[in-house]
Formats: C-alpha cells, structure tokens, sequence
C-alpha cells in the first residue's frame, strides 16, 4: 500500500507515524513545501525572545530521523500541485529546480495546515512587517531584532500569538502597543475576564488599543483606523489563520460551516481513501456536537493519529473537543475550556455563572490568588465552561475542569472529587471544589448569584449591603448607592432592610457575602442575591469608561 501525505508539521507527521506502527510494510511519503518539518510552533515566540536559545530545540527532528525510525520518505521544498483522485495521482513540483512530475497513492492524506490571515493594507510587504507561522518567520523576526535594534513594535491582535509576542518583545526592552480590532482583548476569555485581564495589564504599562485596526503601514509608523499614527520600528500581524483548503477544494471535497475541510470521526472526506487532518479540518464540539474551528497543536496531533490509524485499518475515531487553551503572559497564566458564557447563551442554555477567587495553595505556603469563571447550565447542572486568570496553578485546575466537562459532569459532583492534599500543592477545599459548592448552592439550594455585568446594569430596586468591614467600605472603594451593614451587625440591624426588596449582599470576594445572604433567607428575605467573585472582581472587571 502507498500511502501520501501533503504536510509534515504535527498532523502530517503524526499520521505517518502511526500508520508505520500499524502497517510495517506500506510506503509512506509526505510531501512539505517549506524546509522545516515537525517543528513546536507554539514555542516560535520564545525563541525569538531569547528563552529557547537555539532554533534546533524547536525542530528535533529532521528527514533523516524519519527515515531511520519510521522508515518515511520525507520530501521537503516540494509542493504538491494538483491531486487526481479518479487515477489516485498527485502532481508535485521540486521547488529548487522547478520540475513536475507524477506520484500516485492508495490512501492520501490532507495535512495542509492553515496560513495567516493577511489583511488587505497599504505597506503590509515591508521589510519589517512580519507574520509568525512557521520557523524560517521566526528566524528572521529573531535576526531583525539582532540586526535593526527596533526600539518600538506594533501588535496587531490580542489572540496566543498576540500576548506571546508582546511578553517575548517586552522582555527585549521594545516599546510595544497592542492594536484590537475588536471591543474586547483576548478571543478566548467573556468581556468581564477580558476586562480583568486589560486592566492588570494597564497597571503594567501595556499600550492596548481596542475597536481599532492597522490602515497602513509606514517604514516607521503605523496609521490606525481613528486617525492616530504610532511609532513602530516593526510591525507583528498576529491576526489569526485560514485554513489551507484550496487543493481540497479544487477537487470537490467538501468545505464545513467554519471553512475548514469537513470530515468524519475517522478524518474521512467525502471522497473515498481521502483522508485530513489537523489545521486545515473543521472538528465539533464535545458539549454540542456542532461544527468549530480550533486550529490547535493538540488537536492536530490527535487528529493526525486518528487518521493514520484509520488509513490503516484501526479503530480510533474522533470524539470532538472543548477548545481549551492556555497562554502565559508575563508572571500571569490566561486559560480557557468550554463554552463561553456568550456561546451558552447562544445555544440556548439557561446559565449560571460564578466568579470565584482562591489561592492556589495556602497564603502561608506562598499561595498566590486565581479568579475562576465557570457557566453551569441550571437545567441539569453540567458544567459548561470556564476561564481562569491567575499566576500559579492555573494549568493544573483548567485540566480538571477540561476532563470534568468532557466527562458531562454535574456541579454537585465538583465537591465530591477526591484531588490530591498537601499545603506546597493546594488547599484543603481546592478552588475546583468551590466552584462546585457556589454553583451548586445556586442552583439547587436557593443561593442565587448575581454577576458585576448585571448588577452595573439592572435597573431594578434595590438595595446593596456591603458585609465588609467599616474601614474596607471606606478604604478600598464600595459598589454605588450600597449601605455598609457589616456581617457581625447585620442580625441587629436588619429591621432597617426590606425583606420585600431585591437585596444584593456583599464582601472582597464572595465568602462574607454568602455569609450575610445565608441570615437575611433565614429571616424570610425572598430575593437575595449575592455579587459573584465579591467587591474584589467588581472593582477589576469594571471598564476604564466605566463609573462606580
């Protein structure tokens, strides 16, 4: 059996590399247009910041190692022109000298990848305008940095990328600005996370220019969509990717919703012994079943495997995924799975959603805070999503919560988990278990919660205790138009209230504010809601045009 694949970075490689286990015999042949095969792309931006020092760390494997290990015929610089599935054929050209010629296949594999979404602009060609998809981008971004000693940078985007490169060209002592043509920075996180996060990073001195884009490109300057010009010595487009489909395309194969090429659980096209995989496939979604595009490293070598296990006769099939992301920025770990509460709404779940703020381990241990946002859907309690913002032990909690999704559980079990104890690892409730606990009580046990987004803008009567004490009420800011009732006074003050009225009660970050709701349910109040994630996320999520 002759088996081709078009692409050699993770999907292609991963595919050929199964297939060999599973069939000793079959010739394998992958054709890659660029030089470099099988290389980390997520680790680009730190090698261009100097943390991974040589670019050979990022490409431990050449053509000779497949040769020798999986005994695959590696052909770089040579672009596959046109596929002719009625003859099983293949027209490659060897880029070095220009020459076509024929190849055939019994079982082919689409591994095309995605390219950078390059926006139409005056300047976009410069010299010192760069894109971050591959490693020779990388190189030469690195050898510019060396070379011309840029002393200011434009970002163009606020994706993985985005923040990597802004953390990576800080740390060169460049001046950067952030350009988001979007309200909102980070495509992963809700406006309030998002709002959180642009505001820690505002304290840093981070230059974010939001609802603005690139219009054209001077050789030192840049000229934005309001007219401004900022200095930029060179230019990062981080604006996302496409799916490479055109080959796909070109014969017939069908292109899904989002514009990836559609397959089956197994990487089947719609065409018979054509099979893709990873950057250039649509996937589904665990939670819906419905069709996303989650250009990913992980889910390309998963896909890959999938389908160099089908080709060959194997079992694995495709179960979806969460989309779930992480990105470090600066000492701050940024992290995602799930639906959004955005994407919730939009299909139609009746959501709750908690804000809760835990240190990783004990204070005394050097624990360090972390604010986790979760949407639960109040139906049948599933957890649906959640995003975390923090410095130490994100990665290990987002993990959790990725596996309890996918495993469709509910918010009552979150508190049942037996996770490992010890103070240098964690605390003796996990931040896991209570986010379980503050969904669970209010969803099924009367606690209901009420976010900072709705308090800002219900218009309802009200009224808002703040259970903090005095000299937090006076010192550290207070939500507008709240009364300070402190939870050691409330009992003896609480004929002052109306047990009519919609009370929203109040502490730094959540527990007081339970504390305080818990005594006014107790004494008949019907409709009393405590502020998710506390006075504390109020305050950080509060936009810059925002009043209190």
């Amino acid at each position: 059996m002759k088996i081709v694949v078009i692409g050699a970075v993770a999907a292609g490689t991963s595919a050929a590399a199964k297939a060999r286990r599973n069939d000793d015999f079959a010739e394998i042949t992958i054709y890659e247009k660029d030089q470099d095969i099988s290389y980390s792309g997520c680790g680009l931006p730190y090698f261009i910041g100097g943390e991974v020092e040589e670019i050979e760390e990022l490409t431990p494997r050449d053509t000779s190692f497949f040769k020798k290990k999986y005994n695959v015929d590696i052909k770089t610089e040579h672009e596959v022109m046109e596929i002719i599935p009625e003859a099983k054929k293949l027209l490659v050209k060897e880029m070095a000298t220009g020459r076509v010629f024929e190849d055939h296949y019994d079982k082919l594999v689409i591994a095309t990848g995605a390219s950078p979404f390059i926006p139409k602009m005056e300047g976009i060609t410069r010299a010192h305008v760069f894109f971050l998809r591959n490693v020779q981008n990388a190189i030469a971004i690195r050898e510019f940095i060396q070379i011309r000693r840029p002393k200011t940078a434009v970002i163009a985007g606020t994706g993985f990328i985005g923040f990597e490169m802004l953390e990576n060209l800080t740390g060169l002592h460049i001046d950067v600005t952030l350009v988001e043509v979007a309200d909102k920075i980070t495509p992963n996180l809700d406006l309030d996370m998002a709002i959180f996060l642009e505001n820690d990073l505002l304290k840093r001195g981070v230059s974010i220019l939001k609802s603005n884009s690139i219009q054209k490109i001077d050789e030192t300057s840049v000229l934005l969509s309001d007219g401004q010009i900022l200095e930029a010595d060179m230019v990062i487009m981080a604006t996302g990717v496409r799916p490479n489909t055109a080959l796909a395309e070109n014969i017939g194969i069908t292109l899904g919703i989002t514009g990836g090429i559609k397959v089956n659980e197994r990487m089947q096209t719609n065409i018979e012994d054509i099979y893709a995989c990873g950057d250039c496939i649509e996937t589904f979604s665990v939670i819906t079943g419905k069709p996303v595009y989650r250009p990913l490293g992980s889910t390309a070598n998963k896909t890959g495997r999938i389908a160099g296990d089908a080709l060959t006769g194997g079992d694995l099939f495709y179960k979806g995924n969460l989309g779930t992301g992480i990105f470090k920025l600066f000492d701050l770990t940024i992290a995602s799975t799930g639906l959004s509460e955005k994407e919730a709404i939009k299909e139609g779940y009746d959501i709750e959603i908690s804000h809760n703020i835990k240190p990783d381990k004990p204070v005394y241990y050097h624990g360090e805070e972390m604010v986790i946002k979760a949407i639960a859907d109040r139906k049948t309690k599933r957890l649906l999503g959640v995003q975390i913002i923090g410095t130490k032990g994100v990665d290990k909690r987002i993990d959790i919560f990725a596996t309890l999704i996918t495993y469709k559980a509910t918010v009552d079990e979150l508190f049942h988990i037996d996770l490992a104890y010890a103070p240098p690892f964690s605390t003796t409730k996990d931040p896991v278990h209570y986010t379980g606990m503050i969904l669970d009580n209010a969803i099924s046990h009367g606690r209901k919660l009420i976010t900072a987004d709705a308090l800002r803008n219900t218009a309802a009567a009200k009224q808002i205790i703040d259970a903090r004490s005095e000299d937090d009420y006076l010192k550290k800011d207070h939500v507008a138009d709240a009364i300070h009732l402190s939870h050691e006074e409330l009992r003896e003050k609480i004929e002052a209230l109306d047990p009519e009225k919609m009370t929203v009660t109040y502490c730094n970050k959540g527990v007081t504010g339970n504390a305080a709701q818990n005594i006014l349910l107790s004494r008949g109040f019907k409709n009393v809601y405590n502020l998710s994630g506390g006075h504390k996320f109020y305050a950080a999520s509060k936009s810059q045009k925002d009043t209190k």
